[in-house]
């Protein structure tokens, strides 16, 4: 029996930025991540979930290698960052990792007809001729829900879900193994973000794809997310099988961000959960749990002891309350 082995392996990273604060004011140092660790395989989905500044980007902007971390071990596809060629890397994890982005438009160029857009990686990164480049484009096209006749024209052209279907044909047009979508279906209406959904999920079933899913929208999660990770001021509180997180979240932060989910079900009780305050400054994060200030479960010890994430059954948890 062949062993499958991890598309991503990621061990304690962390990014810091140094952030310069005023004229003869020294730097201060900016943690938008610090101390993620999972692994990804084949046909799995990773969902990163949390609030604005929770360091979702960030990790997207690592595993894409638009930066480096500052700390830790990140491995693609058996490729060990920190001790690859940079040549090699670029070159081999430019075909393997991609990327799809939040807004469509913003994405695509907008002087670019669309087979020029899906063209273009194959042309910088293969030695296909011209003929077999459109060929490529064209089967890419289809199967995405385009039609041949779409090549001829440009972004602008397209409605908000045919646009995000470029971008998905953009990012496929390489045969990627692993592909991250920072907010894929946000700026969609919700009668499309289902169609773009169910495309995701039969293009994962059909070429085995990784998926990092960077969401704020939790019901969207639910519906294509395999494992979660639960992100707060740049830390992971809380990471499992999705079903385990969403049907007994264990961590309080975990817990008001479902609360606040719409559900379904109405005959099911359930209590909301209000956060109150605002989430902390990246450049002045409190002391001992970062979530303390905002926690109505909070002990004194939590402004004084940083918790770690520690496995509690299926879950590992960031919190004293359960560690």
């Amino acid at each position: 029996m062949m062993i499958q082995h991890a598309l991503i392996e990621a061990r304690d990273l962390h990014k810091y930025y140094h952030i310069k604060t005023g004229l003869f004011q020294p730097n201060q140092s900016l943690q938008a991540l610090s101390g993620a660790s999972f692994d990804l395989y084949a046909g799995q989905t990773l969902a990163v979930v949390g609030e604005s500044g929770c360091g979702k980007s960030t990790l997207a902007r690592l595993l894409t290698l638009i930066e480096q971390p500052t700390a830790g071990q990140l491995t693609l596809d058996g490729i060990d960052l920190a001790t690859a060629n940079k040549k090699e890397v670029a070159r081999q994890l430019r075909k393997t990792v991609q990327m799809v982005f939040q807004d469509p438009f913003g994405s695509l160029n907008p002087r670019q007809k669309v087979g020029d857009i899906l063209q273009e990686p194959l042309l910088i990164n293969t030695n296909l001729n011209s003929g077999e480049r459109r060929e490529q484009v064209l089967a890419m096209m289809r199967r995405v829900g385009l039609r041949d006749e779409h090549i001829h024209r440009y972004p602008h052209m397209f409605s908000g879900g045919q646009r995000q279907r470029i971008a998905i044909a953009r990012a496929l047009i390489l045969k990627p193994k692993v592909v991250v979508l920072d907010e894929p279906v946000s700026a969609l209406d919700v009668s499309i973000q289902a169609q773009v959904l169910n495309l995701l999920i039969e293009l994962q079933q059909e070429l085995g794809l990784a998926y990092v899913f960077i969401s704020h929208d939790l019901s969207v999660v639910r519906h294509i997310a395999d494992q979660v990770l639960v992100m707060y001021l740049g830390k992971p509180v809380e990471q499992g099988p999705s079903q385990v997180v969403f049907d007994s979240p264990q961590h309080p932060y975990t817990q008001a961000l479902l609360s606040a989910t719409p559900q379904a079900n109405t005959n099911r009780n359930r209590q909301r959960i209000k956060l109150t305050g605002e989430l902390p400054s990246p450049l002045d994060p409190p002391s001992g749990c970062s979530f303390h200030p905002r926690c109505q479960n909070a002990m004194p010890q939590c402004k004084t002891t940083a918790p770690v994430m520690t496995q509690n059954g299926d879950l590992s948890v960031a919190c004293l309350l359960i560690n």
